[in-house]
């Protein structure tokens, strides 16, 4: 049974080596977005949708149900597939379920790349300049210097035109008509992954309700922030194994 673990924005799968190093597993998969660390092939949009659907391509290429675990957009993903294909997955766990919730509205940050011409700038700002500047920028994100160099290699124009087209696809309405679909990730055991101090994804309150809506599990990591899995990898790992120690084999 292979754990499939897929990152968000703007980053690459460098967040989960010290999780994945805590695991002791040689069944890890590590799926990166295209244009998070991986190649746009030609003709993606970088929707929502089209993200939605090179996951469920890539995991039906691995031919069995897997464990799968996703982190701020990828855990977005992770949802939208559990909605949609259950049948490809043994379990789902993630750390963004709040932003299904119908009273999430998106961040200031993600506001300012959904309107035009402002978010342009900003991706300018956030993605450009010399390899140094967008390290440091990651090591004030991530707090971990060997992540935060890897997370500047890949930043540039291409991850910041899917970052702009994969927000402004994904207003609230978008989210919350695809909730409707939450019944559906019920069908598989599911785990939302709360950290306490993590303001992106919706309130511990929007983050418990969606939850139950998709009949998933909930744990909380107090005083633990959006990068939970490089503040803590120890607990992180902890929490996952106890979730699948649970499940039937």
């Amino acid at each position: 049974m292979s754990v499939v673990f897929v990152h968000g924005n703007p980053e690459t799968d460098a967040i989960w080596d010290a999780l994945v190093a805590r695991l002791e597993r040689d069944d890890v998969v590590l799926l990166s977005p295209p244009g998070f660390g991986a190649p746009v092939p030609d003709g993606f949009g970088a929707t929502v949708t089209d993200y939605r659907a090179w996951l469920i391509a890539e995991l039906e290429a691995l031919e069995t149900p897997v464990d799968l675990v996703g982190h701020d957009w990828g855990g977005g993903h992770v949802v939208n597939v559990a909605m949609t294909r259950p049948d490809l997955l043994r379990s789902w766990a993630t750390d963004a379920i709040g932003v299904y919730d119908p009273d999430y509205v998106w961040h200031d940050m993600a506001r300012g790349w959904r309107t035009p011409g402002r978010g342009e700038a900003m991706i300018a700002r956030a993605m450009g300049g010399t390899i140094e500047e967008r390290t440091a920028r990651a090591l004030r994100m991530v707090g971990r210097p060997e992540v935060a160099a890897r997370l500047a290699e890949a930043q540039g124009p291409e991850m910041g035109r899917c970052v702009l087209d994969l927000y402004r696809s994904a207003s609230e309405p978008v989210l919350q008509e695809m909730a409707r679909d939450l019944p559906v990730a019920a069908t598989r055991p599911g785990l939302q992954i709360t950290a306490t101090d993590d303001t992106y994804v919706g309130t511990a309150d929007m983050r418990r309700r969606t939850a139950e809506r998709a009949n998933a599990q909930v744990v909380e990591l107090p005083g633990l922030g959006h990068w939970w899995m490089l503040q803590e990898p120890r607990r992180a790992a902890e929490v996952l194994t106890d979730f699948w120690a649970q499940l039937p084999c």
